[in-house]
């Protein structure tokens, strides 16, 4: 086995830093205290955030922390939107929980909660939340997390979007199995044109010796994407593949709205080949359509569970089609013709050999 922690990338601080600041951080006691800013901008380039060769994997767990009033919407442009709401706290106003599915025997090498949402619906919060949520572990308390790193925060096109995220390794790694809860995402409700979402998702690398050896690959950022903004080109890995391995790509993006065609994802493996990516659940003409999936299923539990997530899209695609043929890159291409959408995270894995 390689030793990822030699290969790992990283941007922002250390995760024993990152989880310093969680053990100390008081939980709801300080719930309405503003959240350290670290800094925010309009527009934060993809980079990489994290990426290693090991005998292991990604996984996953997502959720949203807005929902729709009563009847189910088919966008939320014009919906009524509220918030999700699972625990039994009174200190807090939203929260809702999804499982990470680690295997048993696994190590966790790295992972990272990422958060977002818009600010301006029938309401507008302010800013200065933006960079703290409550994370509470699988039969644990809350804790506070702070983003360590460069908040996304972009006013316009009718919405005011943002995207924070955090290293959470340390939490993660000590966890018991189960779902996490993750509370007080700042998010607005009402009504407006362009409609409200929000939500999160917790990204972890995991190490174990009986299972493939596997190129891993996490980059982050906020970028628009849609009529007026053009396209996101991401060069997420430039190893050759042999024919016929298997792989899996996820996305974190904001606004998309289910049933507006015109979104799309392409996977290029050579010069010469692209591939439409999609499934049952995600069309190849609308790929962001406010669902979080895993190979067009609902993947793991989640709580609360709606299929339409109104605008905010977590997705885990099969990649087996575009490298059936092998490979000597993986770059992707996110575009939208008719929706606004706001671009979050990508990840892959990637058997090296078949």
């Amino acid at each position: 086995m390689r030793n990822s922690a030699v290969l790992a990338v990283r941007r922002g601080v250390s995760g024993a830093l990152s989880c310093a600041v969680l053990a100390a951080a008081p939980a709801l006691a300080s719930a309405a205290a503003p959240a350290p800013a670290p800094g925010e901008a309009a527009h934060v380039p993809f980079a990489a955030r994290y990426q290693a060769e090991l005998h292991g994997g990604i996984v996953r767990a997502a959720n949203v922390s807005a929902k729709g009033g009563e009847g189910t919407e088919r966008v939320n442009d014009g919906a009524a939107i509220g918030y999700t709401d699972v625990d039994d706290d009174p200190n807090t106003y939203n929260s809702s929980r999804a499982e990470l599915r680690v295997p048993d025997g696994a190590r966790i090498a790295w992972a990272r909660l990422y958060w977002g949402g818009n600010l301006r619906v029938g309401e507008q919060k302010p800013p200065k939340d933006n960079g703290r949520v409550l994370v509470a572990e699988p039969g644990g308390q809350y804790k506070a997390v702070l983003a360590d790193t460069l908040v996304g925060h972009r006013t316009g096109d009718g919405a005011d979007a943002f995207q924070a995220s955090a290293d959470v390794t340390e939490l993660v790694r000590w966890a018991e199995p189960g779902q996490w809860t993750v509370a007080q995402v700042n998010v607005a409700m009402g009504r407006s044109a362009v409609g409200g979402w929000g939500g999160w998702t917790l990204v972890a690398a995991y190490e174990k010796a009986d299972e493939p050896l596997r190129r891993l690959s996490v980059w982050d950022g906020f970028e628009t994407i849609g009529p007026r903004s053009g396209e996101l080109r991401v060069a997420l890995d430039r190893h050759r593949y042999p024919k016929g391995v298997q792989g899996r790509l996820g996305v974190v993006a904001y606004d998309g709205d289910r049933g507006t065609s015109g979104d799309y994802l392409q996977v290029r493996t050579s010069p010469r080949k692209s591939t439409p990516i999609g499934d049952s659940a995600n069309s190849v003409n609308d790929v962001l359509n406010s669902s979080i999936t895993e190979f067009g299923e609902s993947g793991t539990a989640r709580f609360p569970a709606a299929g339409n997530t109104l605008g905010y899209d977590s997705d885990v695609f099969d990649l087996r089609g575009a490298l059936r043929q092998g490979a000597d890159r993986v770059h992707v291409r996110l575009g939208s013709r008719e929706d606004t959408v706001w671009l979050g995270a990508l990840f892959l894995q990637a058997d090296v050999r078949r």
